[in-house]
């Protein structure tokens, strides 16, 4: 007799969770879609291929975690409608029992792909990193066009700099765009991310009426960088960015929290008659697209180029965006809109990646149901 297919066995305590969990309490894949994706609910088809018995699909980690985080207390469906409480709206005995459930799906996950222990054989580097970016903010439903929107430096700068001349035999066109750095890092996670999606940087003054409906991602500040501007007031966030070049200490974000406004301001340190910036302050805020409710908009900006390309690089950098999305879905799921400000360090010019689960590095959080 054929040992029985190890995926199987995963396909079954999934449908069970769903089914035979709680007694007289079942879950459709309809209702698990919703619960599992808030915001941005899954797909029913995508739930039937994790219990599909022809042809399983092995859930992604987090993906499980969230099963576990779910299914660890009747809490998750109070209101009829399932939500992903965070870690810290659960008590000690639902931390608990979502530990047992984390504990029992690796398990039968690692039995599925082969692995039999923590202290074996991972599955391959590529299924690794394509659960990864399936997983992560970044990625977004297929087909759907995305849109990164950057600023473009204003004339008097570009004529202090080669090749931004569209007559010079060696013209770069993309000299012309602020925040380089970011757009780059952005553009490359986007295009391995949504593989079957169109990507598309544009500069602000360049945006066309469908480009508004689309994905909008807005790279930069509020001074040269009018979507910003612009797509930040229509999320009604309580932060603004203030960007008073002229005067000292006059660069900031504004937060405006219960009536009480706190400022908070990059750190420079200045010697030898020049200034060196050593730590910044970004902001990430995603919301529902104003002009597609399909379609979602969001900021990532920073006082300074390093401070925008450090939060893009809290979602990209392998090291860290798992983490990163992880503390995201825990602590905002279900959200309509949802900011952080961050701390973004900078050694010797380098810019360091932000972690979200240290305390100290988040600044400001705030999220809208």
């Amino acid at each position: 007799m054929d040992d029985p297919d190890p995926r199987q066995n995963l396909v079954r305590r999934l449908r069970a969770l769903r089914e035979e969990h709680w007694p007289g309490m079942k879950i459709t894949q309809s209702q698990l879609a919703q619960a599992l994706g808030g915001s941005k609910p899954l797909s029913v088809p995508l739930i039937s291929s994790w219990e599909s018995q022809a042809r399983p699909t092995i859930p992604p980690i987090a993906r499980l975690e969230d099963y576990a985080t779910l299914f660890a207390t009747t809490r998750s469906f109070d209101k009829g409608v399932g939500r992903l409480l965070g870690l810290d709206e659960m008590t000690e005995q639902e931390q608990a029992a979502r530990q047992e459930l984390v504990q029992d799906l690796m398990r039968l996950r690692n039995e599925a792909l082969g692995v039999s222990s923590p202290g074996a054989a991972r599955p391959d580097g590529a299924h690794e990193v394509a659960e990864s970016l399936n997983a992560g903010p970044w990625r977004f439903e297929d087909g759907n066009s995305i849109v990164i929107v950057c600023a473009q430096l204003p004339e008097d700068m570009l004529k202090k700099m080669p090749y931004t001349d569209p007559l010079d035999p060696d013209f770069i066109s993309m000299y012309r765009y602020t925040d380089l750095d970011a757009l780059f890092e952005l553009h490359g996670h986007l295009r391995a991310a949504n593989f079957t999606s169109h990507v598309y940087f544009r500069a602000a003054h360049q945006l066309q009426p469908d480009d508004y409906t689309a994905h909008l991602v807005s790279l930069g500040g509020v001074d040269w960088n009018q979507a910003t501007s612009s797509v930040l007031g229509r999320m009604q966030l309580p932060v603004r960015q203030v960007a008073d070049w002229k005067e000292p200490g006059g660069a900031y974000f504004e937060v405006d929290e219960d009536g009480r406004k706190t400022a908070h301001r990059p750190h420079l340190v200045e010697s030898a008659s020049r200034k060196t910036l050593r730590e910044d302050v970004a902001l990430f805020a995603r919301a529902v697209n104003p002009f597609n409710r399909k379609r979602f908009v969001t900021v990532c900006n920073g006082m300074y180029g390093s401070g925008s390309y450090g939060v893009v690089r809290a979602l990209t950098d392998v090291r860290f965006r798992d983490r990163n999305a992880k503390y995201l879905r825990q602590r905002f799921a279900g959200s309509e809109a949802y900011c952080i400000l961050t701390r973004v360090s900078v050694e010797n010019g380098a810019t360091l990646t932000p972690d979200w689960t240290l305390p100290e590095t988040r600044l400001f959080e705030w999220s809208r149901p």
